[in-house]
């Protein structure tokens, strides 16, 4: 079958799709766990508000951003082909590399462990389950299995269409805010400890310390946000892409901040910001106020039906980097392969699957991630500088949207994303040298695809 009769991507998914992939993608277990290391480190409610919203506005900077490049380059594969079309295929193999390695396939294994150990509230005997090999012993075998489980259910279900998994996308990212709505009212309407939301606020900070604090907040704040940008990978399948992607990043960026903003009002609404600080289970500790031990059950339940989401968003979106980079010769082959009948990229979604469950398996995602989270801001600073060099070399191309507040809203997030990898270089270098370690194993990998494409190319 030549190259042009082989099957293509289809536009199948929309508008409401599309918002559903960022709130899903964004959302996961964060609102959960992040509150208590943001409580700990400000103390105070006001400026735990003030970083939520900042780390919300900074992210809605970068949306707004990518919005104009998503809009004028509307491809599969999104911030990859970016990369391609405003530096060069070795920047945008990296990234793609970067993804597949450890980034997005790390975070699917991370969020799929996420909803297994919460599964793990109503079946306890899925947390002690261990496999002994004489020296080596296997932990946590009954949650990594329910791991692997949801990792391979979600494969298959955007093996058989991206109608489907958006379908599911849809169901499970509703599913998700109703649920959190829920939290949030029932605070509100139940709650009898109302004070703590108003004293302190704002309270007194020395001005270097406060800087310090909100710079270590912002980190977790700025996790809890990420995968803003996922919904660009699947801008070929996408109806009107140019119009919908723009407007799906935007508003469903927005629609995440208010989410946090109120979430977090809530929870400080029932505790105090001293109590949320020393609680594992924030969510779980303010239902249980007002719903007594059914409390944690039906946070149980709530961050399962979010991680799951989320697994199925990164699962369905990412595929579509490695597709575009074996399209452009740059990976495994059969990666680029479209399937004849549900026309997905189904070979990129195994390859993802299988991947995600090794890395569960083996139980190294965890610290894997924690090496390149610092490399992925350098590469959302690389992709928001882009706008400049686009708006310089393309100065007359179509724009569908153009980003509001340029130049200042991408330097910004540039400015702020360059102090964040060099903030994470200097406090942690251990760390980020094995990151970057993890990044360059890319450049022999680049150079073989690079020779093999050359070579393909001569033959042809």
């Amino acid at each position: 079958m030549s190259e042009a009769e082989q099957p293509k991507l289809a536009k199948r998914l929309g508008l409401w799709t599309a918002i559903a992939v960022v709130i899903g993608s964004i959302i996961g277990s964060g609102i959960f766990l992040v509150p208590q290391k943001i409580a700990m480190t400000l103390g105070d409610a006001g400026w735990i508000i003030a970083v939520w919203i900042f780390g919300g506005l900074l992210s809605l900077a970068g949306a707004l951003t990518s919005a104009e490049i998503a809009g004028m380059i509307p491809a599969a594969g999104g911030q990859y082909v970016y990369f391609r079309e405003i530096y060069n295929d070795f920047i945008a193999f990296l990234y793609g590399w970067t993804t597949f390695i450890v980034y997005q396939t790390g975070s699917i294994a991370a969020i799929a462990v996420a909803f297994a150990k919460y599964l793990g509230f109503f079946f306890p005997a899925l947390n002690n389950l261990q496999i002994n090999f004489g020296l080596f012993i296997m932990p946590e075998v009954g949650i990594k299995l329910v791991a692997i489980g949801v990792i391979t259910f979600i494969t298959t279900v955007n093996y058989f269409g991206v109608q489907f998994g958006g379908f599911i996308q849809q169901l499970f990212t509703s599913l998700k805010v109703l649920a959190i709505a829920g939290i949030v009212v029932s605070c509100f309407v139940f709650g009898t400890q109302g004070s703590h939301i108003y004293t302190p606020f704002f309270g007194t900070f020395q001005s270097a310390s406060l800087l310090s604090a909100f710079g270590i907040a912002l980190v977790s704040v700025l996790w809890a946000y990420d995968g803003w940008n996922s919904v660009t990978y699947l801008a070929g399948e996408v109806k009107d892409a140019k119009r919908n992607i723009p407007i799906a990043l935007i508003t469903g960026t927005i629609a995440v901040i208010l989410i946090y903003v109120f979430t977090n009002l809530a929870y400080m609404y029932i505790l105090p910001v001293q109590r949320i600080a020393h609680s594992n289970l924030v969510a779980a500790d303010a239902i249980s106020q007002f719903f007594g031990n059914n409390g944690a059950a039906l946070i149980a339940v709530v961050v399962m039906i979010s991680t799951f989401g989320t697994v199925n968003a990164t699962t369905m979106t990412t595929a579509r980097v490695y597709f575009a980079m074996a399209n452009d010769r740059l990976f495994f082959k059969r990666i680029s392969l479209v399937h004849p009948k549900y026309k997905t990229p189904y070979f990129s979604l195994i390859v993802q699957g299988f991947w995600a469950s090794v890395l569960t398996l083996t139980g190294t995602y965890d610290q894997l991630f924690t090496y390149v989270i610092f490399a992925s801001w350098l590469f959302y600073a690389l992709g928001t500088f882009g706008i400049f060099i686009l708006r310089k070399k393309r100065p007359d191309a179509p724009r569908p949207y153009k980003t509001i507040g340029y130049p200042f809203v991408p330097a910004v997030f540039v400015i702020v994303a360059v102090w964040f990898v060099y903030n994470t270089i200097i406090t942690d270098p251990r760390d980020s040298l094995f990151g970057l370690g993890l990044v360059l194993l890319g450049l022999p990998a680049y150079l073989y695809w690079r020779k093999s494409r050359a070579r393909m190319a001569k033959e042809a």
